[in-house]
């Protein structure tokens, strides 16, 4: 398990969103920077594939643990309750936890296609991608 400091920056809390997730064994992970975007709703957006809805609350429990220990503030939730896609709302900063079904069916990757793709790599870091390897694209 990775070290984690409290973010500085939106792409921090992106990261530790993503990271949260990975450690939760979730799938297709993708952050995606959305600030070359004109009026984007937030910077960046995390999606992110469950196989589970208890899969789902977990990650949405870790992080919020992780934002009372690091001193961030609570996101808003929605979805929680029926747990097919719970989006988790820091403003600059919105995570999406899809079941596999919602995800292909949103495909929010190609809705906002024109921005720039992320990926974790072996160490945490987000690694801007050039293709996004997703089963249904």
């Amino acid at each position: 398990m990775l070290k984690i400091k409290a973010p500085k920056t939106s792409r921090g809390l992106a990261v530790l969103c993503a990271r949260t997730a990975d450690e939760k064994i979730s799938k297709d992970i993708v952050i995606m920077n959305l600030k070359k975007i004109e009026n984007p709703p937030a910077d960046y957006f995390i999606i992110s594939t469950c196989d589970s809805e208890a899969q789902m609350r977990a990650i949405v429990d870790s992080l919020i643990l992780k934002c009372k220990e690091l001193g961030l503030q609570k996101p808003r939730i929605e979805g929680y309750e029926v747990c097919q896609w719970v989006l988790i709302d820091f403003f600059d900063v919105v995570m999406h936890l899809m079941l596999p079904n919602v995800r292909q069916f949103y495909n929010l990757e190609r809705l906002w296609g024109d921005a720039q793709f992320l990926r974790l790599n072996d160490e945490g870091k987000a690694r801007v991608i050039k293709n996004l390897d997703l089963k249904w694209n």
